[in-house]
């Protein structure tokens, strides 16, 4: 089977690559380099489209979110689907349903997105739905936290934190955040491919972690003695001073992806302390 692959150099991208590039023969492409009015799908079984303006903390236009994430995923789509490529795979965001919540968010969660980046996304899964036809199916795949080796952002830097300073004043955390670990995710794209399903799923590890836990388990496999304290009007503090900060370390975001494990069949092959494990030791492919 022959993938197009979009974004390949990403953190997804890179891993899925590396991980079957024996199973599918992969062609790339890229907005930055290539000239999607050459591009020939004629060969090509699916596209897998990773490439996408990510969610930025300093913030990015909305005009720049819908250019890249709604209007090239468009235009990728319907070259895709001019050519005779059978299936699209899209890589959407939790953040189409909306932000930190105490609720579960599921498959038919009612999507109300509160930033630029969220609407841009859930536009683009809308218009690629109405693009679909009998020969041309639409996966859509909504994340929450991808961790792995050689990942960046938040959890980087919560690694880097806990290799620096012992004692820190995020004790007893009990709030519920799901994650997935870029190997379950990847064999869910997989699947997904083999079994020729379209639709929206949901990617999850089978388990939440606290923000406690996930520095305990990190700590572990450091191989650091981490000392996680509570300090009386921390939160209060941080919530006042650092809202946004204290929204990833204290607020909840849960995933119940039930039914797409059942339209899949889908087992998890790794555990959240696989994953935290791997994320820090690398896997071998």
């Amino acid at each position: 089977m022959k993938l197009l692959i979009t974004g390949s150099s990403g953190f997804v991208g890179s891993y899925f690559t590396n991980k079957y590039r024996n199973k599918y023969e992969i062609k790339t492409f890229s907005f930055l380099k290539d000239d999607i009015n050459t591009l020939d799908c004629n060969d090509v079984n699916v596209v897998f489209h990773l490439s996408a303006l990510v969610h930025q903390m300093g913030g990015a236009s909305a005009d720049e979110y819908e250019r890249v994430n709604v209007i090239q995923t468009l235009e990728l789509a319907n070259k895709a689907k001019l050519n005779g490529v059978k299936h699209f795979v899209f890589m959407s965001t939790i953040k189409v349903y909306g932000e930190e919540t105490l609720s579960r968010y599921c498959e038919n969660t009612k999507c109300v997105p509160e930033d630029d980046y969220g609407k841009s996304k859930l536009k683009a899964e809308k218009l690629l739905l109405e693009l679909e036809s009998e020969n041309f199916k639409v996966s859509i795949i909504r994340t929450p936290i991808v961790y792995g080796y050689g990942v960046k952002a938040n959890i980087k830097n919560l690694v880097n934190l806990l290799n620096k300073i012992s004692v820190l004043p995020f004790g007893n955390i009990q709030n519920k955040r799901s994650m997935v670990y870029i190997g379950n995710l990847c064999h869910m794209i997989d699947e997904i491919i083999i079994q020729q399903k379209s639709g929206i799923f949901l990617a999850s590890d089978d388990e939440p972690l606290s923000t406690s836990r996930l520095i305990e388990l990190i700590a572990k496999n450091l191989d650091k003695k981490i000392y996680l304290i509570k300090i009386p009007f921390f939160e209060s503090l941080l919530k006042l001073v650092k809202p946004s900060f204290h929204k990833r370390l204290y607020g909840s975001l849960e995933v119940d992806n039930t039914i797409t494990k059942e339209k899949l069949n889908l087992k998890n092959p790794y555990s959240v302390e696989d994953g935290i494990k791997m994320m820090i030791k690398g896997e071998k492919f």
